[in-house]
């Protein structure tokens, strides 16, 4: 029997790095995702995000955010070596669909958690330079560009602070556009995230989220915020963390078919086109019989024996995320000139 994962362009749109070090991305150690897994599990390009936990928003607080954003990702461009033993830094979709026709794993950057903004919208700037696609408007907790959907106590936030989107995180919205940077709305209040749909000019994504219809998670996407991507052209990623996908479970207590059942409801609801995976290994991501980026085909074994058809396939493991990266470039290149 052929394997149904075999030839696939497969993006996993969410992936965390060990920090402030851990085990070498070139060998076959304990992290979920390398070079060697994903070479096995045949996942052609990864967005590597540089996690930046949320802290005090203050002048200090919002210094430290940026310099960690920085060495995170640089640390995630040396997994692209300029002598061609790792994988290829690739900043559009025309790149990362070169980067595996000649069989090289494409390294897409991305921050999760707009803190590393701090207040300076020209931070977006050196960001998008440095080959940024998508940029999570926030983690857990408030920041200057809006409200999160879990407010951390601790820190002195309140349920609700700006009532979604700040007047700034309008700003970073429409500049990101301009950038051709993708905005990631998983992790932001349900409010953040409506907003964001209405106010930018490209369709938005949640790089790494799972139904609410199916785990009551206040991280998770109700109906009302599918039909709101679904009706932008926007996309939702369906993660493998254990308590996004069924409450209180742990990853032993899950497999590939509780995934399935969120891609299903979400095609369900959403249609094929808006639907795609994003593990969050490393940060959280894993259930049993897929803890890592080797065993990604079988997630594609129990989708295929759920009826989906190749070109099914090739849309939920990458083709829906190539088109909302080209979407991004052609509003990049057709604004206006300063």
């Amino acid at each position: 029997m052929n394997d149904p994962h075999d030839g696939l362009l497969a993006i996993d749109t969410h992936v965390d790095i060990p920090w402030p070090e851990g085990p070498s991305p070139f060998t076959d150690g304990p992290r979920c995702v390398d070079l060697p897994k994903l070479k096995r599990g045949g996942i052609a390009a990864v967005c590597f995000a540089a996690y930046v936990p949320q802290g005090p928003r203050d002048a200090a607080g919002h210094m430290a955010a940026t310099a960690r954003a920085r060495a995170m990702l640089a640390a995630i461009a040396e997994m692209a070596p300029a002598d061609g033993t790792g994988g290829i830094l690739t900043r559009t979709a025309d790149e990362i669909e070169a980067a595996f026709a000649a069989g090289r794993t494409g390294i897409i950057p991305a921050i999760e958690n707009g803190y590393a903004l701090g207040r300076d919208l020209a931070q977006l700037d050196e960001f998008a330079a440095a080959g940024v696609r998508y940029i999570t408007l926030t983690h857990n907790g408030h920041n200057e560009i809006g409200d999160a959907a879990i407010a951390l106590r601790n820190l002195g936030d309140e349920e609700r602070e700006f009532g979604g989107l700040s007047d700034f995180g309008q700003a970073v919205v429409a500049r990101m556009n301009e950038l051709g940077i993708l905005i990631d709305i998983s992790h932001v209040a349900k409010s953040t995230m409506l907003q964001a749909v209405r106010r930018s000019r490209v369709p938005v994504l949640a790089t790494h989220s799972c139904m609410k219809a199916l785990c009551d998670h206040k991280r998770n996407l109700d109906d009302e915020q599918l039909d709101a991507l679904a009706g932008s052209g926007g996309l939702a990623q369906i993660t493998i963390v254990s308590n996004f996908l069924r409450k209180g479970a742990r990853a032993v207590d899950l497999t590939v078919a509780d995934i399935a059942d969120h891609v299903d409801y979400a095609v369900r609801r959403m249609g094929i086109a808006h639907v795609g995976i994003g593990t969050d290994f490393d940060g959280g991501g894993g259930v049993r019989g897929f803890m890592n980026a080797a065993q990604a085909p079988n997630l594609t074994v129990e989708l295929v024996r759920r009826g989906y058809g190749r070109a099914e396939l090739e849309l939920i493991w990458g083709g829906n995320f190539l088109r909302l990266l080209r979407a991004a470039e052609d509003a990049a290149q057709a604004r206006p000139a300063a």
